[in-house]
């Protein structure tokens, strides 16, 4: 049975070096849309869900696009504000290969999100009937403003009765209107029920530590058992959280797995190992997006991490921010079906 799920956030014009070429190196860039909140939004509505993404976007061409894109993969626009004589951010992309990193330069000071307040949205009407809410880190990262939509969202699902997650996603370049993450993120926190992140996001958004060195490239999962313990104690209104776990061995390889602090224990999900990695950029949302659905829909919580790795797993194959794949593509995965053989 489809329910309904709302998201908060921003969505960017992406601009992206074509192939393996560095930004520049040709006149061409790639340009598509995309951005944490809206990435979940597409990937939820692709499996068969009704999905809503709530932002603010520029009156003009640009902000129409963004808003033709979503709608063109079936989400629910009609909560998005628009404004006059706002701005859509931009986010350039350089892919990365081998021993290079793919690289991020942000573009989106003053866009239309980060200007906005919550007086411009009813909160509480776009809330009714919602079985979920979803925000992350990255949108209280742009401005306070912003931060500050993100908590009324947040207390307005809670007063609905959805069930709230934030994906804490930590980005260093982005904290830079004088509040640090944990004064802001911890506040969040308080409203959610489910937390997902990387290890290095829980230490950078909540203050909450770990033993281990996310930059080694091998992760030791012994570790994460504590530290989601260490999340659920500081905030007991949490009851999952959710943990990935990416071995970075290079730009186009990286281990890929999850770990699950759930209502009925502690859970590893299946490991993959990724080579050829075709765009990773998107990967952690539609992660989100899987855990988000096996969670409202799956009693098992051994089987829901392992959904929600499988559906990131196939993202990595998928050029662009949305995750396009199926939800019988997801289930084929998860039984085993990896071969990667034509489907005729």
């Amino acid at each position: 049975m489809s329910k309904k799920y709302v998201t908060f956030g921003e969505i960017m014009l992406r601009l992206r070096s074509q192939e393996l070429y560095r930004l520049f190196q040709t006149p061409s860039l790639e340009a598509t849309f995309g951005g944490g909140e809206a990435n979940v939004a597409v990937s939820l509505s692709i499996f068969g869900e009704d999905a809503k993404f709530v932002t603010a976007l520029p009156d003009n061409a640009v902000g129409e696009a963004a808003e033709r894109e979503l709608m063109k993969y079936g989400v629910d626009t009609s909560a998005i504000n628009k404004v006059k004589g706002g701005r859509l951010g931009i986010y350039f992309l350089e892919t990365g290969a081998n021993q290079r990193p793919s690289l991020v330069v942000y573009d989106r000071s003053g866009s239309a999100v980060a200007e906005a307040k919550p007086s411009d949205f009813d909160f509480d009407a776009i809330m009714k009937g919602a079985d979920w809410f979803h925000t992350t880190g990255i949108t209280p990262a742009i401005s306070q403003g912003a931060a500050d939509c993100a908590l009324e969202a947040m207390k307005a699902a809670k007063k609905a009765g959805a069930t709230v997650s934030i994906d804490l996603n930590y980005r260093k370049k982005l904290w830079n209107y004088g509040k640090k993450a944990p004064e802001v993120m911890r506040e969040l926190v308080k409203y959610a029920d489910v937390v997902i992140a990387n290890e290095e996001d829980i230490q950078k958004c909540l203050g909450i530590e770990a033993d281990s060195d996310v930059t080694k490239g091998e992760l030791d999962t012994k570790v994460y058992e504590e530290l989601a313990a260490k999340v659920k104690e500081q905030f007991p209104n949490i009851s999952v959280v959710a943990i990935t776990l990416r071995e970075s061995k290079s730009a186009d390889h990286n281990g890929w797995s999850a770990a699950l602090s759930g209502k009925t224990g502690f859970y590893l999900s299946r490991h993959y190992e990724i080579t050829d990695i075709v765009d990773r950029v998107g990967g952690g949302d539609s992660f989100a997006a899987g855990i988000i659905y096996a969670l409202s829909h799956f009693d098992d919580e051994q089987y829901a991490i392992n959904f929600a790795v499988a559906s990131s797993c196939l993202k990595h194959s998928i050029i662009g921010d949305f995750n396009l794949t199926r939800l019988a593509e997801v289930k084929a995965l998860c039984e085993g079906d990896g071969s990667g053989r034509v489907q005729r």
